[in-house]
């Protein structure tokens, strides 16, 4: 099972250019939506300004992962891209529907990239030492997104609108009570602190310490019992989609995303005194919460570029929301690269262009902030390379 490298390009793109084309407010099947593209590519971009900071140990507020409770801008970059995802099944499966394919077809399809997603996740986790997995971290960000992929699909594919509401809502109030009244073996009921919530005791059992993340080895943000909220933010995505796919008018479509947008984010805060807003347990006000602001966001994109055709100052989000796992993949390993190769002694490369290229003249903040920018804009560039030769490579 490998990637798909498609020369050709996707449907409903012209090569490299201010004038790329959009479906318009009223796409039908087969038809790209470029306000999804362009808020896929911006979240990426998002990610890799946050994964890439110059250095740890000076980096903005916004720019940081909330302590535990609460949320920073950093905390929507995640269910974003997993919302994203649940947008993209409902245009996706449309498409092929139109072409005629089968659920067993498409079936087959989800296996197949919920495979190579996790496999993904896993050779990053893996690099370079290959050869001794007794610490490999087997939970992570691309393994999550494998498995909410995988379910919300299966959801989409076998169950009506009805049945997945109703399975959007077991999901979120279900992790709830497990969360808040299951006790935790030898321990306490409904203590949602860090390593001592039934989820970190699932995952000791399931991956042992070992192979848990590395930070703490007692608990791991993307593991089993909090990736099934995770799927929820999927399943809201994808309902998401339908309503964009369902032939109301633009200032309709408009105005009901931002209202349910609005909507779920009250709706989180209601929650959150009671089940905490929280990224690393992914609690069901946070999904909610979350799912309300890419709702919001979504459907101003959507409003700006789709309908109201304020497209050329996208083109950046473009070329990486065409390519965005391969962004993320190939970024994430290069960082990866940099850490380990050793200059001057035993000074990691990017420590060493961190220092000389940008410490040497802005404070620690700027310095740290000024290397991220950079990062994403090499990137950038390297997906534009791709999107100009129109290789896209499909998951």
């Amino acid at each position: 099972m490998v990637p798909e490298v498609f020369a050709e390009g996707p449907r409903g793109y012209k090569q490299l250019s201010t004038s790329f084309v959009s479906a318009g407010p009223h796409p039908g099947p087969g038809a790209r939506l470029l306000s999804l593209d362009i808020f896929r590519g911006a979240t990426i971009a998002a990610m890799l300004l946050v994964n890439n900071p110059g250095t740890w140990s000076a980096i903005y507020d916004p720019l940081e992962h909330a302590k535990w409770n609460g949320w920073t801008p950093t905390d929507l970059i995640f269910p974003f891209f997993i919302f994203i995802t649940g947008v993209s099944t409902a245009f996706s499966f449309a498409a092929r529907v139109a072409r005629g394919d089968a659920k067993n077809a498409l079936l087959r399809s989800v296996l197949r990239r919920s495979a190579i997603l996790f496999l993904l996740g896993l050779l990053l986790h893996g690099f370079p030492n290959y050869l001794d997995l007794s610490h490999l971290r087997i939970p992570g960000v691309l393994q999550r997104i494998a498995v909410a992929y995988l379910l919300s699909a299966c959801a989409y594919l076998y169950l009506g609108r009805n049945g997945r509401i109703i399975a959007t809502a077991a999901l979120l109030i279900g992790y709830w009570v497990l969360q808040t009244m299951v006790p935790v073996p030898g321990g306490f009921t409904g203590v949602l602190e860090p390593g001592m919530d039934l989820g970190a005791y699932i995952d000791r059992i399931v991956f042992t310490s070992d192979h848990l993340w590395s930070q703490a080895r007692t608990w791991d943000p993307e593991g089993l019992l909090s990736t099934l909220p995770a799927i929820a933010t999927a399943m809201i995505g994808a309902f998401v989609g339908d309503w964009l796919r369902s032939g109301h008018d633009a200032p309709t479509t408009t105005m009901y995303m931002l209202i349910a947008g609005n909507i779920l984010i009250v709706l989180g805060l209601m929650w959150s005194p009671l089940f905490p807003i929280n990224k690393s347990l992914w609690t069901s006000s946070y999904v909610l919460f979350t799912a309300g602001f890419a709702c919001s966001v979504l459907g101003t994109c959507y409003w700006l570029v789709d309908v109201k055709g304020y497209r050329r100052w996208a083109l950046p989000f473009v070329v990486l929301g065409m390519n965005a796992i391969t962004a993320f993949f190939l970024s994430s390993l290069f960082s990866r690269i940099i850490g380990l190769i050793k200059v001057e002694g035993d000074v990691a490369l990017k420590t060493w262009i961190y220092r000389n290229v940008f410490a040497s003249w802005l404070d620690p903040m700027n310095a740290s902030l000024a290397f991220a920018i950079i990062y994403v804009m090499l990137w950038t560039a390297i997906m534009a390379v791709f999107y100009k030769r129109r290789i896209f490579i499909k998951v």
